[in-house]
């Protein structure tokens, strides 16, 4: 069977696959994620996971693991908000500013995630999409936030699964889009590689 590479830092892209019972191997690619635009929000998301999962590809190929079956997958989250395509903000005020606009308001968060067959150089990519409602949060609080440093390391300023969750009232979607990665993303471009997500379960 395949092994999966992970094509990302984020811990919580891999806390992810491990509890869906996937032993991953996580390989950064180095991609910078601000050299890059696009018109819309997926499309963003799509290249940007794209160019994860080929950085890492190319990299493996000058290796002696060049033959082997690996499938890496990169994955790239955006907030589309208010008619702008956010990233991770460049600042503290940045953060600041986006959560006093965000707050009592809705976004839809776009996560890219493309896999990469090493071997066949197959590649396979699909772009899902939550939408996310934030809470009416007071000044004191996004200050708080902001100052713990979490909002200038994620896409949007926030995060579902950390100290962001409880300024977060709801969601319309995949939970795992805007951790990001979907696990039923996943499994439906496994299986267009001709894997089924069992064969990774440990």
């Amino acid at each position: 069977m395949p092994r999966l590479i992970l094509a990302s830092q984020s811990p919580s892209r891999l806390r992810t696959l491990t509890t869906a019972g996937i032993d991953a191997e996580v390989i950064v690619s180095g991609v910078d994620e601000s050299a890059v635009d696009a018109s819309t929000p997926d499309k963003l998301s799509l290249v940007l996971a794209r160019m994860k999962a080929e950085a890492v590809a190319v990299r493996l190929r000058k290796t002696e693991r060049a033959h082997e079956d690996l499938l890496i997958l990169g994955c790239d989250s955006v907030l589309y908000f208010d008619g702008e395509i956010l990233g991770k903000p460049s600042d503290v005020a940045d953060a600041t500013t986006r959560w006093k606009a965000m707050r009592g308001r809705e976004g839809v968060l776009h996560t890219g995630h493309c896999l990469v067959d090493l071997r066949s150089d197959d590649i396979h990519e699909v772009s899902a999409r939550t939408t996310v409602r934030f809470a009416d949060i007071s000044d004191d609080e996004i200050d708080a936030y902001v100052a713990s440093g979490e909002p200038l390391q994620v896409a949007g300023a926030f995060t579902i699964d950390g100290l962001g969750s409880p300024f977060v009232s709801s969601i319309d979607g995949d939970h795992g889009t805007v951790v990001g990665l979907s696990m039923p993303t996943l499994r439906t471009l496994l299986s267009k590689h001709g894997v089924s997500i069992t064969d990774l379960w440990r």
